[in-house]
């Protein structure tokens, strides 16, 4: 019997949009059902604190999910730990905090007013956010290899086996990748690049319909190459 695994794409924030997929999840496969995250699970959206309890909250309570780190996740670890406000990886130059990126809205969730300056600013979340959180974050894997399937942010190098793959490739690529049209080793299962609505390109899926930018969130569940949307009235066959 072909496995069915459940994904979920760029959560950014948007918390009452994860309670509703996590509820068709269940509607669909039962409590135990095997769902990944892909990643950015902060940023954008109003409540990424209540994004971040309700993973933690579900994980400590038994339920089968395995949380990706996302390219939002690791900047506000960055920001965490170092203070850290930009990237090299963001060709446009805008730091975390800039209305694009949406780092401001997450430490709003916290109650945390991101106008004040940098080093106040740094030491007040240090206060506001939970020690529990901070550990989540920073212990989250880059990518799931499971049977045909592997569930990453990003994409991955195609020149490269996936032990030689940067964290950058993981959770920052788009080309190569992108436009790479062969089959991979394996189906690949991601996000990052923001889409009107899922696709499936036949050797990777594309989950992030744009739920940081206000559209909906997406849930699909995979069974081998098939794969299908999740939504109030069932599963839609989402085709290559």
């Amino acid at each position: 019997m072909t496995e069915t695994i459940y994904a979920i794409g760029d959560i950014h924030g948007q918390h009452e949009m994860l309670l509703d997929v996590l509820t068709r999840i269940e509607a669909d496969g039962g409590t135990d059902a095997r769902v990944v995250m892909l990643g950015d699970l902060v940023d954008r959206g109003p409540d990424s604190r209540a994004v971040l309890d309700t993973l933690i909250s579900g994980i400590e309570q038994g339920r089968d999910w395995t949380v990706l780190m996302g390219n939002h996740d690791r900047m506000f670890l960055d920001f965490l730990e170092t203070g850290a406000m930009d990237s090299p990886m963001v060709r446009s130059g805008l730091d975390w905090l800039n209305e694009r990126l949406g780092g401001a809205e997450t430490l709003a969730s916290y109650g945390l007013d991101p106008t004040m300056p940098a080093k106040r600013l740094l030491k007040a979340a240090g206060r506001a956010v939970p020690r529990e959180h901070h550990s989540f974050l920073a212990a989250r894997p880059f990518y799931l290899e499971r049977g045909p399937h592997l569930f990453v942010h990003a994409g991955i190098h195609p020149e490269r086996p996936l032990e030689a793959q940067s964290e950058d490739d993981l959770i920052w690529i788009r080309e190569p990748f992108l436009s790479y049209s062969e089959p991979f080793d394996w189906l690949v299962i991601h996000g990052h690049t923001a889409q009107k609505l899922p696709r499936h390109y036949g050797n990777r899926i594309n989950l992030d319909s744009g739920a940081g930018w206000g559209r909906p969130l997406t849930a699909a569940a995979i069974e081998g190459t098939r794969a299908w949307v999740l939504t109030d009235d069932g599963r839609q066959p989402l085709m290559p």
